[in-house]
């Protein structure tokens, strides 16, 4: 049976389910199954009551042990070539200057920061001019995209908030870097930092914080009246982000599609409208 607009393979397998049909309709999209009959009563072979039991079974072990890693959206990442230039852009764009934050010493950055939600803010980071470089490279790729951060400030990545950053970083089936204790002022927190800075899976798939207790850096900030309201991405193998995610219980957080070239994009709600970095 052919579907218009869609590749069709039939696949012949050795199970009890016979032939089975499969319509891929393009990266990014779900493949749909559909059973064509097959063997019954095969000796040997479990029934398909036991085999679905079975399944069930899996699939009740495995939603038990991704209900264990627990995360949230904790911050966008907004990279800049200095911190004014990114305040200028986000004031431009959603009425409201991020304020101040402070340095990384052991990163060679610092920051402004912008709430936009209970626990939740946008990050304007740059290299500090008048930091010591670190001898390891900088977290978020920021060695690598000086020139490109010289046009424009742009989203680069986003930040997702664990309650046990060794459990989150062990279930994902892609690596985002070992854990390392920072500090910023009076807060202290872990986060992941691939050996090379590398943004995972091209700033797709989050990078991981646990704060040291219960305080976060919105508690002192002012509000801003602006929410998160969506985040999209793209990119060339978005099975692999779509795993990633869910293994993390961030599925329902990002909609990821495919596209040649990765990109992520946040939608905002605002007092001006809605708004997209």
């Amino acid at each position: 049976m052919a579907v218009e607009g869609m590749n069709h393979f039939t696949i012949l397998t050795n199970d009890v389910d016979g032939a089975v049909d499969f319509y891929d309709e393009g990266p990014g999209h779900r493949a749909h199954l559909s059973t064509a009959g097959g063997l019954r009563n095969v000796a040997g072979l479990p029934s398909r009551s036991e085999r679905r039991e079975s399944g069930d079974r899996f699939r009740r072990g495995r939603d038990r042990r991704r209900l264990m890693i627990r995360a949230e959206v904790d911050h966008l990442v907004v990279a800049a070539a200095t911190l004014e230039q990114g305040e200028d852009h986000l004031e431009s764009l959603l009425g409201v200057r991020p304020q101040r934050g402070g340095r990384h010493v052991a990163m060679g950055t610092h920051n402004s920061v912008l709430r936009i939600g209970p626990q939740t803010y946008i990050e304007v980071i740059a290299i500090d001019p008048d930091g010591v470089a670190p001898a390891r490279p900088r977290w978020f790729a920021l060695d690598t995209m000086r020139e490109a951060l010289r046009e424009a400030p742009r989203l680069i990545h986003w930040v997702a908030r664990t309650d046990d950053i060794d459990a989150a970083r062990r279930a994902c089936p892609i690596d985002l870097g070992a854990a390392h204790p920072m500090e910023r002022g009076s807060f202290r927190w872990q986060i992941t930092i691939p050996t090379d800075g590398h943004l995972p899976g091209a700033g797709i798939l989050p990078t991981l914080i646990q704060w040291a207790d219960e305080r976060h850096p919105t508690d002192t900030m002012p509000e801003s009246g602006i929410r998160v309201a969506a985040l999209a991405g793209a990119h060339p193998e978005p099975g692999a982000m779509h795993a990633a995610l869910a293994a993390l219980s961030l599925g329902d957080t990002i909609k990821v599609t495919f596209a040649s070239t990765p990109r992520l994009a946040a939608l905002l709600r605002t007092p001006r409208g809605p708004v997209t970095l």
